[in-house]
């Protein structure tokens, strides 16, 4: 069975309409195997404000100290995961909620110092994913992770859902967003750049047109690629549909694809 991984960004999950749900069933339903990574920053960030402590970012990933960790194992695990459950499930489907701890699905190590408990992802284990799939189950992971010495850590969602695509040998990766791929500045209008590859990324990184939370999210789809995935869309997820079209390889959105030359001009 075909799996597409489907990650969701934390900024649009309250915007997400049913559709949205109902096409994830509508893929299972199709035969494909869709296993969800999913985020929640305002979600971390709104329960933080409320503690009157600050949300720190660096490059777009978080800063993670004792007490935001905390913060973010309640809300990922414990609040945004079941949401997601629970939509599914209303949308006709069967779902079970897990985080990277379950059966140490994301085992991580400590990433740089600066970002405090933040896991780079050393090895995914498919094991549980794969069962649950195999039941008829959609697969809905919040990116908390463990080492080997069984301390947690928060893991950028978009770097999980890479590693989790590539882990499984899926054979897309689409991740959800706001907008409807990388987007540039053109004579006054925004326009959206249909496929990119990696050194067209790192220029566009370089001049500042991809930039913030939009920088993780393509160099986890480099990420993907380079452990054989075949292709990762960038997405929004407002529009009916568009994930049937995308996981069945309709040009839409950004493709980040590896080999061959983007045409920019």
């Amino acid at each position: 069975m075909d799996k597409v991984v489907i990650k969701c960004g934390g900024s649009t999950l309250d915007q997400l309409p049913d559709t949205f749900y109902s096409d994830i069933v509508s893929l299972q339903n199709s035969g494909l195997a869709p296993v969800i990574v999913h985020g929640g920053g305002p979600a971390i960030s709104a329960v933080l404000h409320q503690m009157g402590i600050e949300a720190k970012f660096i490059d777009g990933l978080r800063v993670t100290d004792e007490q935001t960790l905390q913060v973010a194992q309640m809300v990922l695990i414990g609040q945004t995961n079941k949401q997601l459950v629970r939509r599914i499930q209303q949308a006709g489907g069967r779902s079970a909620g897990i985080s990277g701890i379950d059966s140490s699905t994301l085992l991580v190590a400590q990433g740089p110092e600066h970002l405090g408990f933040v896991g780079i992802v050393e090895k995914v284990d498919p094991y549980l994913i794969e069962a649950l799939c195999a039941a008829g189950c959609i697969p809905v992971i919040a990116p908390i992770g463990v080492d080997q010495g069984g301390q947690f850590y928060n893991v950028n969602a978009d770097t999980a859902a890479g590693a989790v695509a590539g882990a499984l040998g899926a054979a897309r990766l689409l991740m959800v967003t706001d907008v409807p791929g990388v987007l540039r500045e053109r004579n006054g209008v925004r326009e959206l750049i249909a496929e990119l590859n990696e050194s067209e990324i790192k220029q566009l990184i370089q001049d500042g047109v991809i930039y913030g939370g939009m920088i993780p999210k393509v160099t986890a789809a480099l990420d993907a690629l380079g452990q054989q995935v075949e292709e990762v869309v960038i997405v929004s997820g407002y529009e009916p549909g568009i994930l049937i079209e995308a996981a069945n390889g309709a040009k839409e959105g950004t493709k980040i694809i590896k080999q061959g030359k983007a045409v920019l001009g």
